[in-house]
């Protein structure tokens, strides 16, 4: 009844609304969702709308992970504030609970291209802006300054700015790009920098700062200096600096139906401001109309109701001509009033007149936040030289060889023996990554060990590579069975899914429905997070299957999951009539008896089941899914192998798979994989705070409030019983479960099966619950001791959480922060700031893939994985797959450059160590000219011109890449004789002009030339 209501509401008070509400009118809902409901409404009547998001935290929270939904209130409101004609601001009720910023905290600085800038003022204005000062900008709401370049992100952009002095005057503004850094080509006539947080001024923002101080003592949060703290409580003490206001008090105000029932539940919860509350019951509300109602429709029985309704007045609304049509109605048709280009959904049934719309109400836009991948290597860092094998990565130091400065990178083996790398060789070594993140055993240098060792897994490698491309070969000269995937009732199963498919998704099943149908035996790898909707595309095939009358068969490692896809798979093929069986350890033994039987005889169209399921007989199997295929035993993976040679495969898997070796095995096997997260995920919000027990009790009770369950992490099996019985204390009535390594598979299983269906409340556990589990009602994870795990392992704990509709909170524990170290505060404050999948993110997902490909390729190898790094092993592995798949790639010969050149990246230059060792990195892995000189260009752009020794030093990269494609393995000089060795070891020898640098490299250029 809510559209309705609102809607003979305002068509009531359209002509009086002028007068009674001059200023503008607010409208008070439950949720957001019916926030934007009202606003439709509103909008087609012809009000300027605004909506406010749902903004749930609670007085004293620290809101650094409430930064999107502070962002939009503040854009809306600028909006809302300066707007002169009939406004109304529709908000859910929680958002509104509190003071907001007034108009004049809200107000922009504007900059134009030929201003002249103040230094000192300008940086003391973005502080007091909210600005943060960093060296490389990656978030909305940084900036950074190098010498005369200005890079900001401001909150509305979607892309950050860079602005060029001349002296104190701007000479441009330009947009660049976060990934490449490089700016657009156009530039811009002037900037509106926004406020990260609120337009203070140096006053207010002392103010402000003594407030927060007042506000959080005795608390113990991780770092609150400077803007952090202000983004984090600045927005509780808005009224102690003279800038909040009350919009209940400012504008007149009505309530929508139902919103007082919320407003009546969360009274009961003590957490928000009782007066104000107990105000907004007794305020006016939307009366419940009779004129009007609201309806929904079913899509094809649209014509139908539009028949049905013909005699009444029928207005259309729809976002393009393309849904008119879509719906069968002729652009023409007089019969209808069609307004196009609304994008609202609002479905009003009168009297006398229908107001209907083709568009779905809209969702929350996704935006997929990029970072820029930096390969992260810390001083510290455990690294794998290609020929030298396992070392600690010491930095980068400069050393003078052949009377020339140099760059190098330093390594630290054991005995302390050191190896200098010179930085153009950099793509030599890689980040040291294996399982359980045990501490890796140094190489010794100068033994020869590590070159025996490589030797060793280079056989077992040719022999993996050799199995995985015969197999291959087979499944090529076989005819597979072809499945007719055009069939109409497809469209019908995808439609009713209830949901729109992503991008990916839509792809996937397109590259699978194509193998299908070609006649051949289609072997794919489908690779995508949980919850990212992998079984939706499984079901295609699944249905593509049973359309052709064939039968389909769904195999998963674990009880759990195969109860999970049981019911998932049953709720959508049930109105389709395809007979489907689950066959695990909980089936009966006669139920058991009777489903083998049944397969058989073809009376079940498809059967979903453990391992239990690979001896079973079938009539006319034509297709077979494997979900977490690295998760099932040797002998089984044999099994599935035969049982799949002649029908068609699909294989999931929730870890991803490196980028590299994808390019290896494509030429073997499918890969798709699915990126995007649903529309409906919500990003997890995390919290870093000090363990005590009234908080612990806060957040559990709050989970349990909205019908939800919890995870705690608890990394310790000694003490984890204990821990159950102190949490017991706090929260006496508390159902706990316990699960960790030392529990037989069978019972874990049964735990955790208890916990899916409900009869738990919390699951107590150490690291992790399996990770391709699907448990989408706990949406909250305490972690205890947070500070022990990397950032890898915390992020994937995060993701645990958060994945159906509802949003997920992730709290990290921490005992005392006094006492942690500073790399762990980093870690967690960078996983606070990011609720997103950020740089950690990228990490964690880069060294996941790499896992990710070890696991492709089965458990027996991981022994060498231990002593050489995924990393390394799966190089080995591509040039293996490579080289007996007739693909050889030429392995590029390394070629030794000892000219007696000055040339480095100069730190005057590029101040931050961390930005020039990724462009040494970046550097070291160019394989043309045309890729240096790129990169040459985004230097000066990002850093300002080159000096003379960055210039030698892009110069001795493009020497090194030239004498490579000409095959030559050395070049060095003494004085000015330059010799250049071939890979035979023949050698040429010339003079240079004289014995200084840009005569040498004249020399060496001109003769690599002629070589080319």
């Amino acid at each position: 009844m809510l559209q309705s209501s609102v809607y003979a509401f305002l068509k009531a008070h359209k002509s009086v609304f002028k007068t009674r509400f001059k200023r503008g009118l607010v409208l008070l809902s439950d949720n957001y969702k019916n926030a934007i409901a009202c606003s439709d409404v509103a909008k087609f009547l012809g009000f300027e709308t605004f909506i406010l998001p749902d903004f749930r935290a609670i007085f004293g929270d620290d809101l650094r992970s409430y930064q999107e939904e502070l962002r939009a209130i503040f854009t809306t409101l600028k909006s809302f504030y300066a707007s002169e004609g009939n406004k109304i601001l529709c908000a859910p009720v929680s958002t509104l609970l509190y003071s907001m910023p007034n108009a004049q905290s809200l107000q922009e600085k504007l900059l134009k291209v030929g201003d002249s800038i103040e230094f000192k003022n300008f940086k003391e204005d973005l502080l007091h802006f909210g600005y943060e000062f960093v060296d490389l900008v990656e978030l909305s709401g940084e900036v950074s300054i190098r010498g005369d370049i200005i890079d900001i992100f401001t909150p509305n952009s979607v892309e950050p700015y860079r602005i060029a002095l001349f002296d104190n005057e701007i000479e441009s503004i330009r947009r660049f790009d976060l990934q490449s850094q490089l700016c657009a080509k156009e530039e811009l006539e002037s900037l509106e920098i926004s406020p990260a947080f609120l337009a203070l001024n140096a006053e207010s923002y002392t103010l402000l700062e003594q407030s927060i101080a007042n506000l959080i003592s005795g608390n113990n949060f991780l770092d609150t200096s400077g803007n952090s703290g202000i983004m984090g409580f600045g927005f509780w003490c808005l009224d102690e600096i003279n800038i909040g206001q009350d919009l209940l008090n400012a504008y007149p105000f009505f309530t929508l139906p139902f919103t007082k029932d919320f407003v009546k539940e969360i009274l009961g919860f003590n957490e928000y401001n009782q007066q104000k509350l107990q105000r907004i019951l007794e305020s006016e509300e939307v009366p419940q109309t009779l004129e009007y109602q609201d309806f929904s429709y079913n899509f094809n029985t649209l014509k139908d109701f539009l028949e049905f309704h013909k005699t009444k007045s029928i207005t259309i609304l729809a976002r393009t001509e393309a849904q008119v049509r879509q719906a069968g109605i002729a652009l023409s048709d007089s019969a209808y009033e069609i307004q196009l280009g609304l994008d609202i959904a609002l479905n009003i049934l009168g009297k006398e007149s229908v107001i209907l719309s083709l568009n779905t109400p809209q969702k929350a836009q996704k935006h997929a936040k990029a970072k820029i991948l930096l390969d992260e290597l810390n001083v510290g860092d455990y690294v794998v030289h290609c020929d030298y094998g396992i070392a600690i990565f010491s930095g980068i130091t400069q050393a003078n060889i052949f009377g020339a400065t140099r760059d190098f990178i330093l390594l630290r083996y054991l005995g302390d023996d050191k190896l200098l790398l010179p930085v153009e060789n950099l793509d030599r070594i890689d980040r040291y990554i294996a399982d359980s993140g045990g501490i890796p055993i140094l190489d010794r240098l100068g033994k020869g060990s590590f070159a025996k060792l490589k030797e060793k897994v280079k056989e077992k490698l040719f022999v993996l590579a050799n199995a995985i491309i015969a197999l291959a070969a087979k499944r090529e000269l076989m005819d597979g069975i072809a499945l007719d995937t055009q069939k109409e009732e497809i469209l019908i199963f995808q439609h009713q899914s209830g949901f729109d498919y992503t991008q990916d998704q839509i792809e996937a099943v397109e590259e699978i429905f194509r193998d299908l149908s070609n006649g051949r035996v289609m072997d794919r790898l489908l690779s995508g997070d949980v919850g990212f909707g992998k079984t939706e595309v499984a079901m295609n095939a699944m249905f593509v299957a049973f359309l052709s009358g064939y039968q389909s068969a769904m195999i998963a490692p674990t009880t759990l999951l195969t109860y999970q896809h049981f019911n998932t798979l049953k709720e959508r093929f049930a109105p389709f009539g395809l007979r489907l069986a689950r066959l695990d350890r909980y089936v009966r033994a006669k139920e058991k008896k009777q489903i083998l039987e049944d397969l058989k005889q073809g009376n079940l169209d498809a059967v979903v089941g453990t391992h239990a399921l690979l001896n079973a007989d079938f009539k006319n199997l034509a297709l077979m899914v494997v979900d977490e295929e690295h998760k099932f035993g040797v002998k089984q993976k044999e099994k599935i192998k035969d049982l799949s040679q002649n029908i068609h495969l699909l294989s999931m898997s929730a870890t991803p798979i490196p980028r590299t070796l994808n390019m290896a095995l494509s030429q073997i096997k499918g890969l798709s994989e699915l990126k995007t997260p649903p529309s409906e995920r919500q990003a997890t919000r995390t919290f870093v705070k000090s363990y005590d027990a009234t908080l612990l009790k806060e957040v559990v009770m709050r989970e349990m409030r909205r019908g939800g369950q919890v995870f705690y992490i608890h990394n310790n099996i000694a003490t984890i019983v204990q821990k159950k019985d102190e949490i017991l204390k706090i929260i006496p009535k508390l159902r706990i479960a316990i699960l960790h390594s030392r529990i037989p598979a069978q019972d874990t299983e049964d735990i955790v099966l208890e916990f899916a269906k409900g009869g738990y409340d919390m699951l107590l556990c150490t690291s992790i619950v399996e990770s391709g589990i699907h448990l989408p009602n706990a949406n909250t994870i305490l972690v205890d001791r947070s500070d022990c795990f990397g950032i890898a392992d915390l992020h994937q704990l995060r993701g645990r959480v958060g994945r159906g509709n509802k949003e997920g909170f992730c709290y990290l524990f921490v005992e005392d922060f006094a006492h942690i170290t500073e790399d762990a505060k980093k870690r967690l404050l960078a996983l606070e700031r990011n609720s997103f999948l950020g740089s950690g993110g990228a990490l964690a997902y880069h060294d996941l893939e790499i896992r990710g490909g070890g696991n492709l390729l089965g458990e027996a190898q991981s022994g060498h994985i231990k002593n050489i790094g995924y990393s390394l092993y799966l190089r080995m592995l591509e040039e293996a797959i490579f080289t007996l798949s007739g693909n050889v790639e030429q392995k590029a010969a390394q070629v030794d450059i000892k000219l007696s050149i000055t040339a480095f990246l100069n730190p005057e230059l590029i101040e931050s160590e961390r930005l020039r060792l990724e462009i040494y990195r970046r550097l070291s892995k160019c394989e043309d000219e045309k890729a240096v000189f790129a990169l040459e260009a985004e230097i000066e752009e990002r850093f300002g011109r080159l000096d003379i020794y960055t210039r030698q030093f892009l110069d001795l990269i493009r020497i090194k890449i030239i004498a490579r494609n000409c095959g030559i393995a050395n070049v060095m000089n003494f004085q000015q004789s330059i010799t250049f060795s071939n890979l035979q070891g023949e050698k040429v020898n010339i003079k240079a002009d004289s014995k200084d640098e840009d005569d040498i490299l004249r020399a060496v250029f001109a003769y690599l030339k002629e070589k080319k």
